[in-house]
């Protein structure tokens, strides 16, 4: 075992070790590099917390946007039209000089179509002729090898 220690100390680079110069060289390497790691840990701390106040900044102009549509909502709310309009709707008034004429729901609904079946059937088979890119890539690569049309 001392043996080992005795060839330790005859390797060219061990002593090389026990010149002051060397040794500061090492020193101050090991010292960059733990100021730039340092450096680099604070650079990616900011991006995130810069990245955290871009998403808050843009949740909190929505939220002032929704709180604005509110007021101008509650405001309409408050106005003699939609005083009106809720009168008609609900109790059945008519301003001076109209007539109101109550119709039945099954008289009315008889000679409408609904049109929200049809959009949705539209949308289920336009969504089944849609296929994925890479299916797409593969039936193009089949055609392409195999002369398909």
């Amino acid at each position: 075992m001392f043996d080992k220690i005795k060839n330790l100390k005859s390797i060219p680079y061990i002593q090389e070790l026990k010149d002051v110069r060397i040794l500061g060289m090492l020193v101050f390497g090991v010292i960059v590099l733990l100021v730039s790691w340092s450096g680099v840990k604070v650079i990616e701390t900011n991006y995130i917390l810069q990245q955290q106040i871009a998403r808050m900044e843009e949740e909190t102009k929505l939220l002032e946007l929704q709180n604005a549509n509110e007021k101008l909502k509650n405001e309409y709310y408050k106005t003699d039209q939609y005083l009106e309009l809720q009168a008609r709707k609900q109790f059945g008034k008519a301003a001076p000089g109209e007539t109101v004429l109550v119709v039945p729901e099954s008289v009315a609904l008889k000679y409408t179509k609904d049109f929200g079946n049809d959009k949705a059937e539209n949308k289920s088979s336009f969504q089944q002729k849609e296929k994925p890119f890479y299916q797409k890539n593969i039936e193009a690569w089949m055609s392409f090898f195999f002369r398909r049309s």
